[in-house]
C-alpha cells in the first residue's frame, strides 16, 4: 500500500496544522482530486495528524526493526 501525505516542520502551530488537514480533506473529497487518485492506483484516505504521526510511527518501527534484524546498514 502506497501512502501519500504532508508533512509540516516540527512546531507548526496547531491552528495551521488544523487549517492544512481541512484543506486537504476537502481537496480529497473533490471528484477531481478522487478521479486522479484512483487513476494512479490508489485510494484516497484522510485522517487526522494525530492519526497520521502514529501510522508514521508504526511503519518506521516495523521497518527498523527488519533492517536491524537483517543487519543492513549504510556505507
Amino acid at each position: 500500500m502506497l501512502h501519500c501525505g504532508l508533512l509540516a516542520p516540527a512546531g507548526t502551530p496547531a491552528p495551521i496544522v488544523a487549517r492544512l488537514n481541512a484543506e486537504l480533506r476537502k481537496l480529497v473529497a473533490s471528484d477531481d482530486v478522487k478521479t486522479r487518485i484512483h487513476a494512479d492506483g490508489g485510494d484516497p484516505l484522510v485522517s487526522t495528524p494525530e492519526e497520521y504521526a502514529a501510522d508514521i510511527d508504526r511503519e518506521e518501527a516495523k521497518w527498523s526493526a527488519l533492517i536491524k534484524k537483517l543487519g543492513l546498514r549504510v556505507e
